[in-house]
């Protein structure tokens, strides 16, 4: 991963636009008039295992990850630490490798579509953790490679995207076992994994069942402590710039820099360490 790390007097400011999140409106069909929100959820890390990734995080950003949980689904699990500031209010870090030591460590599973209530198979992990080349930087180090958007009505957000052209992938159900009881959400997740745009366009996530009071109550965001890394911006070149930034657009994304260039996503964090920016590379 590419890595700038300063004091925060040498510090400057950097742009980007590798994200889209939403909050959108309740409906399975985004009509013109339809005005959808979304915010930054989470930013997304691959390491080669999670050991590899909580010593680069201590090293880089000067904290240990908290542990968070297993997708058997997918084979993988994660470490989790809050990042949120006012300007990202939910957003969370997550560092996420395939779990060698996972019962079904085997992508081709059934997962289920709550939007059909029917099963389907998935032939990839998620972010592209089954791409040759992903799986080769991150041998290397840690790699950033994406972020994660929060939508209110997943289904109304696909939909938008849908109108750009864009396939973001069925809405399958995920979950995990907290301390505090058992985590649930929505998550697009394409057939081959794909992230799309070198993962400068965001996966959508719906948190908590359409039935419960407070979708967001067992979110990492209320459920971390303050780890003294805070999310400071998040910037994007991409050179099909003018697509991304329609389809930010359509899901009522802001906080994001979209510049027209080669291809990157940026995070500028504070940290113990300083002021660090890590890149991805373009992966």
């Amino acid at each position: 991963m590419t890595l700038i790390a300063r004091s925060n007097r040498e510090a400057r400011a950097f742009t980007s636009s590798d994200f889209a999140s939403s909050d959108f409106a309740s409906s399975d069909t985004a009509s013109a008039d339809q005005v959808l929100k979304s915010q930054i959820d989470h930013i997304v890390v691959v390491a080669q295992c999670l050991e590899q990734g909580i010593a680069w995080c201590e090293a880089t950003l000067g904290i240990t990850p908290h542990e968070g949980g297993e997708h058997k689904q997918f084979g993988t699990h994660n470490c989790l630490f809050k990042i949120a500031t006012p300007a990202f209010p939910l957003a969370y870090f997550e560092i996420i490798a395939i779990n060698s030591n996972a019962t079904n460590n085997i992508a081709l599973q059934a997962i289920n579509t709550p939007s059909t209530g029917q099963k389907r198979i998935n032939s990839a992990r998620w972010f592209d953790m089954d791409d040759a080349a992903l799986q080769k930087a991150v041998a290397k180090e840690p790699r950033l490679v994406h972020f994660v958007a929060q939508s209110a009505d997943i289904q109304a957000a696909k939909s938008a995207l849908k109108l750009q052209g864009i396939d973001r992938g069925p809405a399958v159900e995920a979950s995990r076992h907290t301390r505090k009881g058992r985590l649930e959400w929505k998550i697009t997740v394409r057939d081959d994994g794909q992230r799309l745009f070198n993962g400068a366009l965001p996966s959508l996530i719906q948190w908590g069942k359409a039935t419960d009071a407070e979708p967001l109550r067992l979110h990492p965001r209320n459920t971390l402590p303050r780890s003294g890394v805070s999310l400071q911006s998040i910037a994007v070149t991409s050179p099909n710039a003018d697509k991304l930034q329609a389809a930010y657009a359509a899901i009522g994304l802001t906080g994001v820099t979209l510049l027209n260039g080669e291809a990157n996503l940026a995070i500028t964090l504070r940290t113990p360490k300083g002021e660090v920016v890590l890149q991805s590379g373009g992966i």
